[in-house]
């Protein structure tokens, strides 16, 4: 949508305008990773598409993670986490996104469930 179509401002030169606060956020974007980490992330984006291919058609929808901060569980889709942990890649740090609405528990596992199950195959399939 061009600008001038878009209503006036309503801060428009306003000294006490709430957004200037805002202004500069972006401008402290942390370097990328690099070393060992970079390496672990790349390591977590490839079992992470292995993860996705054996769970995805037994309906899992993609992994919960418990949060340090808040105590709460954060219910992550495939295709956002990955586009977290490649943002965190990229950019150094991953910016806030919208979380799953109202998911089912049921419907997630952890990564630790994920990384188990990707062994279990593992080894049923070497066993034969």
């Amino acid at each position: 949508m061009p600008h001038d179509v878009l209503p006036p401002d309503p801060f428009a030169d306003d000294p006490d305008d709430p957004a200037k606060q805002l202004a500069g956020l972006d401008d402290d974007l942390e370097e990328p990773i690099e070393g060992q980490a970079r390496t672990e992330l790349l390591a977590d984006l490839a079992d992470l598409a292995v993860y996705q291919a054996l769970l995805e058609p037994r309906g899992v929808r993609g992994i919960v993670v418990d949060c340090g901060e808040c105590d709460q569980p954060h219910y992550h889709d495939w295709d956002l986490l990955r586009a977290s942990l490649e943002q965190l890649l990229a950019d150094g740090r991953m910016r806030p996104h919208e979380p799953a609405y109202d998911p089912d528990p049921a419907d997630y596992v952890s990564w630790d469930y994920c990384r188990g199950y990707a062994d279990g195959v593992t080894a049923n399939e070497s066993a034969y």
